[in-house]
């Protein structure tokens, strides 16, 4: 019998954009590869701050901006956006804003005159080819969805995320330009630098990790313990958002191999359910997954903490300690009441959380339903 492969030996695909464009001034990128592969009808996919300065990318031809893209997109959202797409039927689509519009832009690409819809395409590698060109240009430190295949969309009957992953949704062109971030307010920058280093995290500790993937991963947290305070307290500081900028774009690297884990399961439904934005919502639940998992990764939970700049345990206590004081010196109201969230709904929460098994089963250690429910009551 063959043993298991650990370690190097393990398999793992790895997936990147064709190029990458990175630091502080390339925007003006865009528009030179827009014009250089002949792209005429461009489709900029933005929300309403993002709409207003698309001059910024330089781009000629017949432009046209759907600049609706909420900040949680459902899928009426997807379909407001798909609908002008197909009205333009444009050469390129380009998603120009956090991960929401790039998210709307990597699914209007597969799902552009396929007749198909977003519940059909949901799953690995389940869309169309795409039949037009894909550029992503991230204006937040967060999501890196700049980087990857996945796509989110949220279905407001069941009040659920539904995931695209496809390595059709690979843009050709990734450009990230840090300058773009500067005029991100202090809690948004706190919000998403935390959720680029919990995907960082939760890669790390996650069953599937991989070496090829933990240097990114380790990599993306110490770009965020050394840069984000820093980001928060002075938005000008172009070397913080250039960390910043590196951390996302590694924690989108490691989501395509790995994934997330526990962290995103449980923050899910604040978003789905009670409107909060995705970064937040993972602020609010990170140092309560950090802790739960040490016992199970207690070595790497020491590295994520040493990464912080912060003091090293094993202990499920004082790893709490450490990770949330972390995350509430960035200024970030830490209780999910002060977001409105009603208690009685914690319960209905865990449910749902608690059936996400697509991350809930990379989690290093088993997460019931009623620990779920208990992380809640912490955070309430």
């Amino acid at each position: 019998m063959e043993s298991k492969m650990t370690g190097y030996a393990s398999p793992v695909s790895m997936a990147r954009p064709k190029r990458i464009e990175f630091g502080c001034g390339v925007v003006e990128k865009v528009g030179a590869y827009v014009t250089t592969n002949g792209f005429k009808r461009i489709f900029v996919v933005a929300d309403a701050f993002n709409a207003g300065r698309v001059d910024l990318l330089k781009l000629r031809g017949e432009v046209t901006v759907f600049g609706d893209v909420e900040s949680e997109p459902d899928i009426s959202n997807l379909e407001r956006s798909l609908d002008a797409a197909e009205r333009v039927q444009p050469d390129v689509v380009v998603g120009f804003g956090g991960g929401s519009a790039m998210d709307l832009a990597k699914l209007i690409s597969v799902l552009l005159n396929s007749g198909k819809k977003v519940s059909e395409i949901s799953g690995l590698e389940n869309t169309p080819p795409r039949r037009c060109g894909l550029v992503q240009v991230p204006t937040t430190s967060g999501t890196g969805s700049e980087a990857g295949a996945r796509a989110l969309v949220t279905d407001p009957a069941t009040q659920n995320k539904i995931a695209v992953d496809s390595t059709h949704m690979i843009a050709d062109l990734a450009v990230v330009d840090p300058d773009l971030t500067l005029t991100v307010p202090p809690a948004v920058t706190a919000f998403t630098g935390v959720d680029a280093m919990a995907h960082c995290v939760e890669a790390y500790t996650n069953r599937k990790a991989h070496p090829l993937v933990d240097m990114y991963a380790i990599q993306g947290i110490r770009l965020v313990g050394k840069f984000l305070a820093r980001a928060v307290a002075d938005g000008s500081d172009r070397e913080a958002r250039a960390g910043l900028s590196a951390a996302s774009l590694y924690g989108g690297f490691c989501l395509g191999p790995v994934n997330t884990a526990a962290g995103h399961a449980v923050a899910y439904p604040l978003g789905t359910r009670h409107h909060i934005a995705h970064g937040a919502a993972n602020t609010l639940i990170f140092p309560h997954v950090l802790a739960f998992n040490a016992p199970a990764v207690p070595e790497k939970t020491m590295a994520i903490l040493q990464a912080l700049n912060l003091h090293t345990s094993k202990e499920e206590g004082a790893v709490f300690e450490e990770s949330y004081s972390f995350c509430q010196g960035l200024g970030v109201e830490m209780h999910m009441s002060g977001w409105g969230v009603p208690e009685h709904d914690l319960p209905r929460m865990a449910d749902e959380a608690f059936a996400i098994r697509r991350l809930l089963d990379n989690n290093p250690r088993e997460l019931s339903r009623d620990a779920i429910l208990s992380i809640y009551r912490r955070a309430f």
